[in-house]
């Protein structure tokens, strides 16, 4: 029902990517904003800076940060709101700097966002969805 990719960052832009929305905390190296066709670079969804380093050096395994990951996302559960937005305009590619994408934190955010998908969906009942382009936008405006 949801189209959501995954895609580095040093690839190239395709007309077929819908929002190209940059989910990392830190900017790609080498990268200037002109070049990569991006609809926005959305930190709020990205895992936190201690928890990307102790991920990055070893300190918890993969399960772990997984699991941390995810709670960092409920604690803050408006960082989902404009993913959710450009995902029910279309399809959303995912971007990161993230050398194996498989293990990085982008499939799990993506599945956050599919799953409150789902739970908004069957909840709404024929009632207004929060995650509509007016709440989004008032979201984001609030944000910067």
């Amino acid at each position: 029902m949801y189209d959501i990719r995954l895609k580095r960052i040093y690839s190239e832009a395709d007309p077929e990517d819908g929002a190209r929305v940059l989910v990392d905390r830190l900017w790609p190296r080498g990268k200037r904003r002109e070049t990569l066709s991006l609809t926005e670079w959305y930190r709020d969804a990205s895992p936190s800076n201690i928890l990307r380093r102790q991920w990055r050096q070893g300190e918890i395994s993969h399960a772990v940060f997984i699991r941390r990951y995810r709670w960092e996302m409920t604690d803050a559960q408006d960082c989902l709101v404009p993913l959710m937005r450009w995902c029910r305009e279309g399809r959303l590619t995912l971007l990161s700097g993230a050398r194996n994408l498989d293990q990085s934190h982008l499939p799990v955010l993506r599945d956050a966002i599919l799953e409150a998908l789902g739970e908004e969906n069957a909840q709404a009942d024929g009632a207004e969805l929060s995650s509509s382009p007016c709440y989004a936008e008032q979201f984001s405006r609030h944000s910067k």
